[in-house]
Parts: structure tokens; C-alpha cells; sequence
């Protein structure tokens, strides 16, 4: 991975921070180059970080500026979590924020006016089949943009968006979009329940779809709506499923009301 050469503080090493932890020490990255703030990590996550070389504190370290600044820390975490890191934050530091609805605005009062990138990943980036919509703002050079995207995308794609506002728009469709999914397969279960099938079945059918589906989507250089005319024959079962779904007052418009509202929740949470 090309991440620059520089020092990195990655400020919690939970879900989501160690997923990304792992990945760059997968990929390559110098242990030695890796400070892990995080008050208590779990015991597996420790053993990681001293195997790799990587140095682990409880508190904030003193005495230097970190080249990236990684805040993997949940949003309502941020008041007491971001003012110690202040001192480390340097004329050539680029703070990554990977918290939901957390604003550059928000991140320079209490950090002061750096180079920033807000980024949204989602839950896959645990087994490296994630995708992360990022923003930088105008401070970040060319070099921090290579180095922080190189980071993100160990987690899998990076989607660079035009606007910050769009950020809301990332996490409505894609950050919250793995909870979408799980319940089709909730809703799809229990669909087949009333049908009569015995509810743990109704319930690995249901699993293995559409997780095989959507391996078949990941492999195949078709769309998703081609590959969704590949199984539909006229007249058939497909079709007759696809009415229901597809008619005027079916998944679309649901859909649009959920992310809509995703979108809102996300906005509101930015302040």
C-alpha cells in the first residue's frame, strides 16, 4: 500500500477501527509506524498491535504531531475525546473522521483549521468488502489524499464526493445500507414462515440468496438491473413477484422514504 511514510494515530481500536488496523498491517504497513489510543482494547486487538510492533497508549501521547490523525471513535464520544488530541495536530497533519454526522466544522473548533477528510465506511469494511465515501476539505494536499485513501481502501472501494453535504447522502444509502439488506433477509424469512416453511429453513434460504446474490452481483460485469432481467422469465414466478415489488406503491418508494430519512437523521446529527 502506498500510505506515505509518516506517522499514524488511530484513536480507537473497536469495530471499526481494528477492522481498519488489521487491514493496513495485513497489507504491509510498519507496526512501527502505528500509535493505537484506546483505553482498553480487546485482548485479541492488544496482541495484534505488540506482534505488529505497534505501539498501544490509554491517553493521548505527548511530545509529537502525528502525520494522520485516525478518529475511529463513536460521534457522541467526540466532546471528550477530541480536545487532548489538539496538541498533536500539526501544520502538517490530516485528521480522517470516520464518525457518523461529525462536521469538518465541528472537527476544526475543536482541533483548530488542518487538513481534514470525512469519511463514511460500512460494517463489510470488518472482512475487507466495504465501501467508503470520503470528503476532503481544501487543506488536504494531493500526498495526504494518496496516503489517507491508500488507508481507507484496504477496507475496499473509496468514493471521493464533490460536497460534504454529500456525506449525509453516503451514509443514508451506503453507511446504514448493510442494515437494509439484513432485514430483506429478515422480511424474505419471514415471508416464507407464513408460507409454511419451518422458520430455520425459510431463514438459511433466505440467508444463502442473498448473500450468494450478492457475490454473483460483486463477480459479474452485468448491472444489477440486467442481472435481475437474467432471472426474470415472462410470465414465470420471478415476474410475478417482481409485479408486486416493482409496481407504483412497492419498494421504491420505501426505499426512497427510508434513505430520505436516514439522510435527515444524519443531517440533524451534524448540527
Amino acid at each position: 500500500m502506498t500510505a506515505g511514510s509518516g506517522s499514524i494515530v488511530l484513536v480507537g481500536a473497536g469495530n471499526m477501527g481494528g477492522a481498519m488496523l488489521s487491514g493496513w498491517l495485513d497489507k504491509g504497513l510498519a507496526g512501527s509506524r502505528i500509535t493505537v489510543v484506546d483505553p482498553s482494547p480487546s485482548e485479541k486487538m492488544q496482541a495484534k498491535i505488540a506482534a505488529a510492533g505497534a505501539r498501544h497508549v490509554t491517553t493521548v501521547p505527548e511530545g509529537f504531531k502525528a502525520d494522520i490523525l485516525f478518529l475511529a471513535v463513536k460521534p457522541q464520544m467526540m466532546d471528550v475525546v477530541l480536545p487532548p488530541l489538539k496538541p498533536i495536530v500539526g501544520d502538517e497533519t490530516v485528521v480522517v473522521s470516520v464518525a457518523a454526522g461529525t462536521t469538518l466544522r465541528y472537527l476544526t473548533a475543536q482541533l483548530g483549521d488542518a487538513a481534514m477528510v470525512r469519511a463514511m465506511p460500512n460494517t463489510p469494511a470488518m472482512i475487507g468488502r466495504g465501501v467508503t465515501g470520503a470528503f476532503a476539505n481544501a487543506r488536504v494536499g494531493d500526498a495526504q489524499r494518496q496516503a489517507v485513501d491508500a488507508l481507507l481502501r484496504v477496507s475496499g472501494p473509496v468514493e471521493w464526493v464533490a460536497t460534504e453535504a454529500d456525506i449525509d447522502a453516503v451514509t443514508a444509502v451506503s453507511g446504514s445500507g448493510p442494515a437494509y439488506v439484513f432485514y430483506l433477509v429478515e422480511c424474505m424469512a419471514e415471508a416464507g414462515r407464513k408460507l409454511g416453511l419451518p422458520a430455520d429453513l425459510a431463514m438459511r434460504l433466505a440467508r444463502e440468496t442473498v448473500s450468494g446474490a450478492g457475490e454473483l452481483l460483486n463477480q459479474s460485469p452485468e448491472d444489477a438491473a440486467q442481472l435481475r432481467k437474467n432471472v426474470t422469465s415472462p410470465g414465470g414466478t420471478t415476474a410475478a413477484a417482481l409485479s408486486v415489488l416493482m409496481a407504483e406503491d412497492g419498494i421504491q418508494p420505501i426505499f426512497d422514504k427510508a434513505i430520505a430519512a436516514a439522510r435527515q437523521r444524519a443531517e440533524e446529527l451534524g448540527g
